[in-house]
């Protein structure tokens, strides 16, 4: 179907080669001499752009925008002008033209104009797929030649880019053909960490890791500058990357890293790792009081500021300048915002939102929620007018302008299940969906990874004989009671504590105020 196209311009006349020349490409023009002809025709007619002179006897094109935009608010502006003058810029693009051109113009500026504005998506469809048609064997080659964990990380962060690539194409086969991919990644993913995880805890050829991040990344920025740190509970790469420019409209980036969470991937054992500086076995021991095991009654992340309050002191920092805050609902975020000069003077703010944890919940227990959450892209979708619209980045405009580093990032990622997988354990079996820990556990080894060892991976026992069970690519584990409930009560849910690129891999990022 041909675009419409409405031109203003006083001197239409003049213009009828340009028209011309228009028409043979396709579009169907319409040309009137003046604004009060065009607002009849908007009323009558449906155009797909309008392209208007700006400088016009009667009523000029920056007075006719607003009077266009009544009209038809979708109806995409183009204004023409032989002005350049910052006032005149400023005031059009905020009146929301989608373009300008120069004068005097000729047919093929106009014509890219028009492509940029009606065709773009199209375009951007077409060559999103062919580019990937071209990448697509070099993906399945190079999964064969991953042997480290960098090799890994750069592999996850290139399948990422593809998917963020496919949020703008209508043409599914190819997305899912990229989600095929990707499950067959994290089921290669699943061998590498059962192969060189263990090796990682005791050597020092690793990743940064949960316990080690702080120490290693964040303590050089705390001695330097003054850090707001914000620890997002759940945060993915990829939605880091679609929240991203919300938070550089502040800030400029001055580096992006990966680390990798530790087993499980669950906000007891991840985040309590990260603020301690210590494995889970290790601050059980450190602190006997302050550690719940799975089966055992408790705030489990009651101690973050403690555990971090003994990190800084072991580590050679000072936290006698540090202030902790955990927003769990939209009232203490706001309270954060309106009370921020109480918190501008610490050399470390430390901010744990846990917004995206409470969001992957609702999915399962939510029915509205659910339906607005059907995939990773409607998901990332969510998460980004959910950042875009809270007080987090009014607060995060208020750090920049007070001077602090902003430092980004998570405890573990979450992986949206497909798969169920039984498992059969006794009462005191952790509940957790992904993972499981406990003395009596029958399950199918090719969904798990099951760990008859767990000290030799620095986790708890409940006693003497438990082991742990890894959940791997997109399986959850169900109970065999009430099966039928169970699956579809989880099927096509965000859940975290078993081994995947998305929980695993997972985003730092360090920026500086503008």
């Amino acid at each position: 179907m041909s675009n419409k196209i409405l031109w203003i311009d006083d001197e239409i006349d003049l213009l009828k080669p340009h028209i011309v020349f228009l028409e043979k490409k396709g579009y169907v023009v319409t040309p009137v001499n003046n604004v009060n002809e065009a607002l009849e025709l908007i009323d009558s007619e449906k155009f797909d752009l309008t392209l208007i002179d700006e400088n016009m006897p009667g009523i000029s094109g920056l007075e006719a925008i607003p009077m266009i935009k009544d009209k038809d608010n979708s109806l995409k502006i183009v204004m023409v002008t032989k002005s350049e003058e910052e006032h005149i810029m400023e005031e059009a693009i905020g009146s929301q033209i989608a373009d300008y051109i120069l004068k005097p113009v000729n047919p093929n500026q106009i014509l890219l104009s028009l492509k940029k504005n009606l065709q773009e998506d199209n375009l951007v469809e077409q060559k999103t797929i062919l580019q990937y048609q071209q990448e697509f064997r070099n993906l399945s080659m190079e999964l064969s030649y991953l042997r480290t964990y960098q090799d890994w990380a750069e592999y996850y962060k290139k399948i990422v880019n593809w998917e963020l690539k496919f949020d703008k194409v209508a043409d599914n086969e190819f997305a899912d053909l990229l989600q095929s991919q990707k499950e067959e990644a994290n089921i290669q993913f699943a061998k590498f960490i059962e192969n060189n995880y263990e090796d990682w805890l005791n050597g020092s050829d690793k990743p940064m890791m949960s316990h080690t991040l702080f120490k290693d990344k964040i303590k050089t920025e705390v001695e330097k500058d003054k850090v707001l740190l914000l620890m997002v509970d759940n945060l993915r790469y990829d939605q880091w990357k679609v929240i991203e420019p919300l938070f550089t409209k502040y800030y400029n980036k001055v580096s992006e890293d990966y680390y990798y969470s530790i087993l499980p991937t669950a906000t007891q054992y991840a985040r309590n790792s990260f603020f301690a500086g210590l494995l889970p076995s290790e601050i059980e021991k450190r602190f006997p009081d302050k550690w719940f095991n799975d089966n055992e009654e408790g705030n489990k992340n009651e101690f973050e500021r403690d555990f971090l309050e003994d990190q800084m002191k072991r580590i050679g920092l000072s936290s006698k300048s540090m202030k902790y805050l955990k927003v769990l609902n939209a009232d203490f975020e706001r309270k954060i915002y309106d009370d921020f000069n109480q918190h501008k003077n610490n050399d470390l703010l430390v901010i744990v939102y846990n917004f995206i944890d409470i969001l992957s919940h609702a999915k399962t227990d939510n029915h509205i929620v659910d339906q607005l959450i059907r995939d990773d892209k409607t998901f990332r979708s969510l998460t980004s007018n959910w950042f875009e619209n809270s007080s987090l980045i009014k607060i995060i405009k208020l750090a920049a302008e007070n001077g602090f580093k902003l430092v980004i990032t998570t405890d573990h990622g979450t992986v949206y299940v497909k798969k169920p997988s039984r498992v059969v354990g006794d009462r005191e079996t952790s509940t957790n969906i992904r993972y499981k820990t406990g003395k009596s556990l029958t399950y199918d080894d090719k969904d798990v990874w099951a760990v008859s060892n767990p000290e030799k991976l620095f986790l708890p026992k409940g006693n003497l004989s438990s082991k742990y069970i890894f959940a791997k690519n997109n399986t959850f584990l169900a109970y065999p009671k009430n099966y039928n409930h169970f699956v579809n009560y989880y099927k096509e849910t965000y859940q975290h504590g078993g081994i995947s690129l998305e929980e695993c891999i997972i985003p730092i990022s360090i920026l500086e105020p503008k």
